[in-house]
């Protein structure tokens, strides 16, 4: 097995950035800083090269330079799955308010479709802080983590994504009308239904894997608690025994059944848009979100290293992880059984940090990178 690197990087106008870069070497790399120095913002460029909207999921005039023209850029020269290759991205300078932006890409400097295209030169998968929350948060944030680990296994998943919420928005609008065209109804519900269990069959698959490796390593001497992980939807439960036609047509069945009760909700109000990711805490056999706060964060950690080690054996290539933040509330101990996890899965890791104390244990073997606003300072 190989690992997917980033050899150099390259940003122009996006977010704190006028322009910077950073080539890189084999090692671990370590963003250390004041906070607002803009650490997160250089993960969050990486993370572009991904399909979706980046990890903190901006618009795409949102990411660009504050004192610049509009325009923003991102590539990166990268040894991945294909080799050799260049990927970029990013928005030209908007032509007058009538022009919405066009956020474009390339491989190699020549046009690609989209940010799917890169996936087959490497994966990326991040951890934020933001995420700390998830297990006690609303479903439909576990809902995007989710889509998230499947997004890095195919990256067309997306897209099925958002093909279904097209379609639910297209059944809700006719539903508003009381005296919609029923043979319309018949046609979005038919087209709801086949997307529909396309995306719960592939969280269903992933999942499973997922779940399947963690099992694995279960008995495993790590201070990251070993996690079990289902979905808790009809739909993914019945995939796993009956044919997907079958789903298929029992779930027309219930929105046509449901469209009296959709109609006065003003949604639909089956399906696996509703879905949940149920995680537990596996030594105290709890939910997740009845864990405390530092349990949370470790089972976090552990999904994410075993979604990497996953990622890893199917493609044959580590994927680039990006963890925001992460030693900044473990103690001593948990530190360096992340930093021996993380030698262990043998991806390029990017970290950030505002005390680079914290990464003491790691320093010998790591490329520190020291960030103050708008500027890389230097590298060691």
């Amino acid at each position: 097995m190989t690992a997917a690197r980033i050899l150099r990087l390259n940003l122009s106008n996006f977010r704190s950035y006028r322009t910077a870069s950073l080539t890189l070497g084999d090692r671990p790399v370590v963003l250390v800083g004041p906070n607002g120095a803009g650490k997160t913002n250089i993960l969050e460029a990486i993370s572009f090269l991904a399909p979706g909207r980046g990890l903190r999921r901006a618009t795409l005039d949102e990411v660009a330079f504050g004192e610049g023209d509009g325009s923003w850029a991102v590539s990166a020269e990268i040894e991945g799955a294909l080799g050799l290759a260049t990927l970029g991205t990013g928005i030209e300078a908007p032509h007058g308010e009538e022009h919405a932006s066009t956020r474009l890409y390339r491989i190699d400097r020549e046009p690609a479709g989209s940010a799917t295209d890169f996936s087959e030169h490497l994966r990326i998968i991040w951890l934020t802080p933001a995420m700390d929350g998830l297990f006690a948060g609303p479903a439909s944030e576990r809902r995007r983590f989710l889509d998230r680990l499947v997004l890095a296994v195919d990256a067309t998943h997306s897209g099925r994504v958002s093909a279904l919420e097209r379609a639910l928005r297209s059944r809700n609008r006719l539903l508003e009308d009381a005296h919609a065209d029923p043979h319309w109804l018949d046609a979005i519900e038919h087209e709801t239904a086949e997307v529909a269990v396309a995306v719960a069959a592939l969280r269903a698959e992933t999942v499973g894997r997922l779940q399947s490796t963690l099992a694995a390593s279960r008995g495993a001497a790590t201070a990251f608690p070993f996690a079990e992980i289902a979905l808790k939807g009809w739909m993914e439960e019945a995939l796993a025994s009956q044919a997907a036609s079958a789903v298929e047509q029992r779930y027309r069945a219930i929105l046509r059944e449901g469209r009296g009760r959709d109609a006065a909700a003003g949604r639909t109000l089956d399906g696996p848009h509703l879905t949940d990711l149920h995680v537990v805490y596996g030594p105290k056999a709890i939910a997740a979100a009845d864990a405390s706060t530092g349990e949370q964060k470790a089972i976090l950690i552990r999904l994410v290293l075993a979604h990497g080690g996953l990622l890893a054996e199917m493609t044959g290539h580590a994927p680039v992880l990006l963890l925001d933040e992460v030693v900044a509330h473990l103690d001593p101990g948990r530190r360096q059984a992340l930093f021996q996890a993380l030698s262990e899965l043998g991806a390029q890791v990017w970290m950030t940090g505002a005390d680079p104390h914290a990464f003491n244990d790691i320093a010998d073997r790591a490329q520190i990178v020291d960030v103050a606003p708008g500027r890389i300072l230097s590298r060691s």
